[in-house]
């Protein structure tokens, strides 16, 4: 394991807020029942790490950062902004509206800190086993109280002579990772061809009249959100903007993270080892399309965490991801589409099962009937049933593995104009029981795969990891 970086020194220079060129008029923009789902829960936090041209002990890289980096990545976001109004304002509830709903006014803008750090970038950037505290330093806060919370903040963190990184916290009752990962590409696009012009693809459509709610959605998520007001230890305001606590697992020096990569030969290995865990009939209908990347790389990956946590066989355990359903509504929705857009699907069986000698076909078999689901009503059929189930879950018979990011987002091809990064990572997954899957930087068609454990357990995923695929 890496050692600790916790305590190295970061540096606040800067703090200020970006606003979009010319202060344009007031604008709104309300919130639908995809955003409504996610209203209070935590931030997802992203750091991109990139090295400076050159690693040696000349003071030229560092000075080209202070004196063209930082200036053009700050021109760059205020110009961004003017494509995205209403999201440099702020959410907010007043007792006159019967949800919450983005304002912007003129003067708004985004937060950013500048900092410095003497921390190893290099081991930052890495993909060793290291304290989960070594990342906090690097994502910025997001400002939320009970009447009023920002959609996103930024931190850009220099290592002098090495690199810097640039921390992203967005407002999961906003973005959904498409919509956060299209932002940072649109700044991005503008940063480093010098022009506030974007092209289609990255161009935003914030209409919120495309999202239908047929199932009565949005009264059913604003309901059970202003529900916990009667709960104990809760805020008692049932209009508050506050996030539900969820501490990251973390603070606590017990737990590490690491990053694991399955390459395009594991990912077909992993198919074939699949396969042949099935029954014959099965096998003689089966092709190298029937389970995707994302199914093997999800399976085996939880099958491994499952094994390695040593849990009970009669506790529960929940696999869940969201997938992008804008072009599964009636009438389709422009890919474009910028806000929430996902629905929630799970499988929950006993841990026993996944752990048999054939679990990874069953683990598969399971995920690709979450995926096919999906074309039933959209993506959200059964959404209010399973929206039911899953507040009646207890955490002391389940367990779970959710799924942060995705390797269709392309995040290691984005180019602020001074290189592509060389790390990215969803620090947030601490604070929930989810991995993280990006695409290998290598352009392989492998999968990254980011893991929050505690110690004695990453010893042992570790393990099982590299020596599964050997044996497979």
């Amino acid at each position: 394991m890496a050692s600790s970086d916790s305590h190295a020194a970061v540096r606040v220079t800067e703090l200020c807020k970006i606003t979009p060129p010319d202060s344009p008029t007031d604008s709104s923009l309300p919130l639908t029942f995809f955003d409504i789902f996610w209203l209070k829960f935590h931030p997802v936090e992203r750091i991109f790490f990139y090295q400076l041209t050159s690693d040696s002990d000349s003071d030229s890289d560092s000075d080209s950062f202070s004196s063209d980096i930082l200036p053009r990545l700050k021109q760059s976001l205020s110009l961004t902004l003017l494509h995205f109004i209403p999201f440099a304002g702020n959410l907010i509830w007043p007792s006159h509206s019967d949800k919450p709903f983005l304002l912007y006014s003129p003067g708004d803008g985004v937060s950013l800190t500048v900092a410095e750090s003497d921390a190893d970038f290099h081991t930052l950037a890495g993909d060793s086993i290291r304290e989960i505290p070594d990342s906090h330093n690097y994502v910025p806060e997001l400002n939320v109280t009970e009447t009023e919370a920002a959609t996103m903040s930024f931190q850009i963190t220099l290592f002098p002579k090495k690199g810097y990184c640039i921390g992203i916290s967005s407002h999961h009752g906003i973005f959904d990772g498409k919509s956060i990962i299209m932002f940072i590409k649109a700044w991005a696009h503008i940063c480093k061809n010098g022009s506030s012009s974007l092209p289609p693809e990255l161009t935003p459509v914030i209409d919120r009249a495309v999202i239908q709610d047929h199932q009565g959605l949005e009264s059913l998520y604003l309901n059970s959100w202003m529900s916990l007001a009667s709960l104990p230890d809760m805020d008692s305001n049932p209009r508050s903007l506050k996030l539900f606590n969820m501490p990251r697992s973390t603070s606590d020096t017990n737990y590490v993270r690491g990053t694991f990569k399955l390459s395009g030969e594991d990912i077909k290995k992993i198919r074939q080892k699949t396969f042949s865990q099935l029954d014959k009939e099965a096998t003689n209908q089966a092709n190298s399309k029937y389970f995707s990347t994302f199914v093997l790389s999800y399976a085996y990956v939880s099958i491994t965490i499952t094994k390695a946590k040593a849990l009970e066989p009669n506790k529960h355990m929940i696999l869940g991801f969201t997938a992008d359903v804008r072009a599964r509504q009636d009438p389709p929705i422009s890919t474009n589409y910028f806000g929430n857009c996902v629905s929630i699907n799970f499988t929950q069986h006993k841990v026993g099962i996944f752990i048999k000698e054939d679990g990874l076909a069953f683990v598969a078999e399971e995920l690709t009937k979450l995926v096919k689901g999906l074309e039933k009503k959209g993506g959200l059929d059964g959404a209010k049933e399973k929206f039911e189930e899953s507040m009646k879950m207890d955490p002391a018979t389940t367990e779970g593995i959710g799924v942060a990011g995705s390797p269709r987002f392309e995040v290691y091809g984005i180019d602020f104009g001074f290189g592509k990064p060389i790390k990215v990572e969803i620090t947030s997954i601490d604070r929930n029981t989810s991995i993280s899957m990006a695409e290998t930087r290598d352009g392989n068609g492998g999968v990254e795969i980011g893991v929050v454990l505690k110690k004695d357990e990453m010893e042992i995923f570790y393990s099982l990891f590299l020596y599964g695929l050997k044996d497979l």
